[in-house]
């Protein structure tokens, strides 16, 4: 795979089915002072727009003419924009002519929203139906147990903080009764408690809450004995206690039946409340059902009434514990009011997600971007649903005949309200559709219904061709125009189809990226974490600062991203010149990008993490992408050309480092030795050039720099001379080829990896236990020690409560912004507790989700094992360097890592990287050697080789 394939391709995530500025990127000219579409050897050829110096204009704002917004005043900004303004079909469409006569005003003003005023800016859709305190429930992610509130609320406001989230998805694993309903986690010490009843109450006693009613409904259907339900049938309420997803489960009894039935559950928002004051203060509860659901297994509203209260325990805090406690099961039923249980839980998460975008970034988008997100939850149930489900799904057309939900009553009905609503696109035979848009449909066809178009159109047809081929054929007529009634055969078989709009896709789009910030989670974090499969740690998200401070910014980054997934499908396939293309844009956009050049040199390295959401920085992956590409096909000086043009950009950034080393590489290749040797020494004096990069640059100047380039030994020549110790070992191959990883026989015949054959060996000679890991139990020792300090209070840095660790984990901000908390737990280390604080944060935070644990993999008694035989100054000392650049030291460490014990508290630790017959020590594997070594640790290298036979 080619370098930065990988990682680029993370970027991007799912990619999507409609890129909405594609045509004007890829139309748009391009200021690039490399013209690879027709330099085919090498040379560098410039263009018109490069025989001087190019001047990039300063990042003036203009005004658009079609919504009003302010945008940057590049020709391809405002392009872009345009193309966007004038899709949404929401002003007339503008000619060739009037577009000329637009005046684009300049506006130096800066965007700038305070908090009231961006709540201002949303619209009463999302909220008319509910209360003041639902505000404070989409900031609020929390659980909080009841034995934990008074803790909570004694905590003490942050300063200077404009927005605090706290974040505990710890135990949000959903209980088992939860028939996949929405079960919404809410922090009910955030709500208002204006309520007059509830001050009221607070003013009674125990004895009060006697005869008091409310309405809740029954959930968990699919877990009930009677399935049949009847209006006005009489229930009771039941502790659960053995419940093993919800140890304050309360079952809801039928009270008709002789033998009480399980109806179902009360959801556990409620129940964490009302179980207590079962328990502890004897309350019973009794009601009746109010209301018969349309579906057996759909949520039951009932009406329960508490019938008595035996109050044993003594007058005081005990009482206004209960009063408190009954106070927030009120609080839990007016909730539910406007989040009905029968609310599928992907469709509220859809929900939440949108509104907590529109909360949290209502300056990304524009008023009519508003409105027609906010007109989501206007939509009927089903409508909702069916979206979400398209949406989510791989599409992009579908046969609306095989659309079928259980949960979606009227299916036909939601389609026509989402297409007289602009969420969904409906195929008819009038319409003209892209090459691209008519293979997509063919696809729905089957192979029979292909071929009978076929034989209907008099074209030939292959009984045993595959489907891609009868659709290349179809397609080939259509691109043709030799075949007019193709669609309206295609709609005779398909009937409608459907798929999602492009304003919809995009805007959805945009609103997930928002929402989790990377490209790896979507809708199925949601999923995961209702589930139980996936457990999020407990931070706090302080928000001094915006991600992105305009729409413009936000605009530039979704085109870069764009830019991305087009390059790499065009590599899929094998699209060479439209990669070549994405390379010279990639380039040329860097260049119209200078303030993102500024926030990079800037002495604050918070600019730095945040640069990771810059256009330029996806911009730089691509063109890294690029390098690598252009290296395979052995064009060098465009390389060198792209190489230096980064170097130049990106004056702080760990990559530095690899980007140089390839510039020396590759002007060796060009027959530039001296040049090569100017710039590895160049790199070495580059402070951003670190761990496995720096020691290639060293050895490359080592090599290049004899007489006569250079008559002085460099002075880390004696650091790199230093000698490994090598332990040499023989086994029975089984395979011998070359680009194959090498296998052998072990010592017990089984056939094994020289991994597992060098630990057999260290078993036999020394005693040694241990395991294969590389750098996976490092990463694993390394998140539990410091697990307090990855996710304490820093601000900017936690911003979704679907992290597993802060934003600026891979800088020098994570050091430095937390030194003080760093070199305290690294003295602790080093004198000898890192094995109580790996015990203590094992129990603590077990299963929950934080980035290079691995907690299937390795077990706490290994952990404690290598950590006890571990030296204190040691560990502390390795810790340190992961802390400081974690980027850099988090891969490379060697394959093995080997204990024993002396007696019963004193042993030894050993570090070994295996290498096979074909095997070399990389550069950063080389790196971390020396490193251990410096740091006290026994480490060696173990080359196996085959058993040589006699003659």
């Amino acid at each position: 795979m080619l370098t930065g394939r990988e990682s680029l391709s993370r970027l991007i995530g799912k990619r999507r089915r409609f890129l909405p500025n594609l045509q004007s990127i890829l139309s748009s000219p391009i200021r690039s002072s490399l013209n690879l579409l027709s330099d085919k050897n090498g040379g560098l050829t410039e263009t018109e727009s490069s025989k001087g110096k190019v001047e990039i204009s300063s990042s003036d704002l203009v005004t658009c003419p079609v919504c009003g917004s302010k945008v940057r005043g590049e020709d391809y900004t405002i392009n872009s924009h345009l193309d966007r303004c004038l899709s949404r079909r929401t002003k007339r469409k503008l000619t060739q002519r009037t577009l000329l006569e637009l005046n684009f005003g300049c506006s130096q003003s800066k965007l700038q929203i305070s908090s009231d005023e961006s709540e201002q800016l949303l619209s009463s859709d999302l909220s008319k139906n509910c209360s003041d305190y639902e505000e404070n429930v989409t900031r609020c992610f929390s659980k909080i147990d009841p034995r934990e509130e008074k803790s909570h609320d004694q905590r003490g406001q942050l300063p200077h903080t404009e927005s605090v989230k706290q974040i505990d998805v710890a135990g949000s694993a959903e209980n088992p009764i939860s028939d996949g309903r929405a079960n919404t986690m809410v922090d009910f010490t955030a709500l208002s408690t204006d309520n007059e009843e509830s001050r009221n109450l607070m003013d009674g006693t125990v004895d009060s809450i006697s005869g008091m009613a409310i309405d809740t409904f029954i959930v968990g259907r699919k877990f009930s004995v009677e399935k049949e339900v009847t209006l006005g049938a009489s229930i009771s309420l039941l502790r659960d206690p053995d419940n093993i997803k919800d140890s304050n489960a309360i079952k809801v009894l039928s009270a008709s039946s002789a033998c009480c039935k399980v109806l179902g559950y009360l959801p556990l928002e409620l129940a964490q409340y009302l179980s207590p004051l079962i328990e502890k203060y004897c309350l019973s509860f009794e009601g009746y059902v109010i209301s018969v659901p349309k579906r057996s297994l759909d949520s039951v509203p009932i009406h329960i009434v508490c019938q008595n209260s035996i109050f044993n325990g003594k007058k005081g805090c005990d009482e206004f514990e209960a009063l408190h406690l009954w106070q927030k099961a009120l609080q839990v039923v007016e909730f539910a009011k406007n989040h009905p249980p029968n609310t599928t839980k992907y469709q509220q998460n859809f929900c939440l997600l949108l509104k907590e975008v529109l909360t949290s970034s209502p300056h990304l988008f524009t008023k009519d971007e508003r409105k027609f997100i906010e007109s989501f939850t206007s939509l009927s149930e089903d409508s909702q649903r069916l979206f979400v489900r398209l949406y989510t799904r791989k599409g992009p057309w579908f046969r609306l005949s095989t659309i079928m939900y259980p949960e979606i009553c009227n299916p036909q009905q939601a389609v026509k309200e989402l297409s007289a609503t602009g969420y969904l696109y409906l195929f008819e035979d009038t319409t003209k559709l892209h090459d691209d848009e008519m293979k997509d449909l063919l696809s729905l066809l089957t192979v029979s219904e292909l071929r009978d178009i076929l034989c209907t159109l008099r074209k030939k047809c292959n009984q045993g061709s595959r489907k891609q081929n009868l659709i290349a054929s179809l397609l080939s007529c259509y691109k043709g125009e030799s075949c007019p009634v193709l669609q309206q055969l295609i709609l005779e078989r398909t009937e409608i189809c459907i798929r999602t709009s492009p304003e919809a896709e995009s805007l959805f789009w945009r609103a997930e990226r928002l929402f989790f910030l990377n490209g790896e989670q979507d809708l199925s974090a949601f999923l995961l974490l209702d589930l139980g499969i996936v457990k999020y740690p407990t931070y706090n998200c302080i928000i001094l600062e915006q991600i992105f401070s305009n729409e413009s910014d936000l605009i530039a980054y979704e085109e870069a991203i764009e830019v991305a997934q087009v390059i790499d499908q065009s590599l899929d396939e094998n699209n060479f010149e439209l990669v070549l293309r994405c390379i010279m844009i990639a380039d040329s956009r860097i260049s119209c990008c200078p303030e993102k050049l500024i926030d990079s040199t800037s002495s604050d390295l918070m600019a730095i993490f945040r640069s990771c959401f810059s256009s330029s920085w996806v911009y730089s992956k691509v063109i890294l992408l690029g390098i690598s590409f252009l290296e395979c096909e052995r064009r060098y000086k465009d390389a060198i050309h792209l190489l230096r043009r980064l170097l130049d950009c990106f004056t702080c950034d760990t990559r530095r480092g690899y980007w140089t080393v390839r510039l020396s590489v590759d002007l060796e290749h060009i027959g530039c030795p001296n040049e090569s040797l100017s710039v590895a020494e160049a790199g070495l004096l580059d402070p951003w050039v670190r761990a496995g990069s720096r020691m290639a640059l060293q050895r490359r100047v080592l090599r290049l720099a004899k007489p006569p380039r250079r008559w002085k030994t460099p002075s880390f020549s004696e650091s790199l001379k230093r000698k490994i110790i090598e332990v040499h070992i023989q086994g029975r191959p089984l395979n011998c080829e070359a680009g194959r990883k090498s296998r052998f026989y072990g010592e017990d015949g089984e056939q094994c990896g020289v991994e597992q054959l060098a630990l057999q060996y260290y078993a036999t000679e020394g005693g040694w236990q241990g395991v294969h890991t590389e750098s996976g139990i490092w990463m694993t020792i390394f998140g539990l020690l410091m697990w307090d300090i990855l996710f304490s209070d820093v601000p900017n840095v936690f911003r979704t409560r679907f992290q597993t660790a802060p934003l600026d984990m891979e800088t020098d901000h994570f050091y430095l912004a937390r030194k003080s908390l760093i070199e305290p737990q690294l003295q602790k280390i080093h004198d000898g507790l890192a094995e109580e604080i790996l015990i203590t944060s094992w129990e603590l935070h077990t299963g929950t989700a934080c980035r290079g644990v691995n907690w299937d993999q390795h077990s706490l008694s290994d952990l404690r094992a290598a950590v006890s035989c571990i030296r204190g100054p040691c560990l502390a000392s390795l810790c340190r360097h992961l802390a400081q650049d974690y980027q850099c030291w988090s891969s490379g460490m060697p394959d093995l890592l080997l204990w024993r014990f002396h007696g019963d508290y004193k042993g030894e630790a050993k570090l070994v990287e295996v290498k096979g017959p074909r095997d070399q020590l990389s550069e950063q594997q080389r790196a971390w050697l020396l490193l251990l070594m410096d740091c006290g640790f026994n480490a060696e290298v173990c080359k196996v080789s085959p058993t040589r036979t006699s003659p």
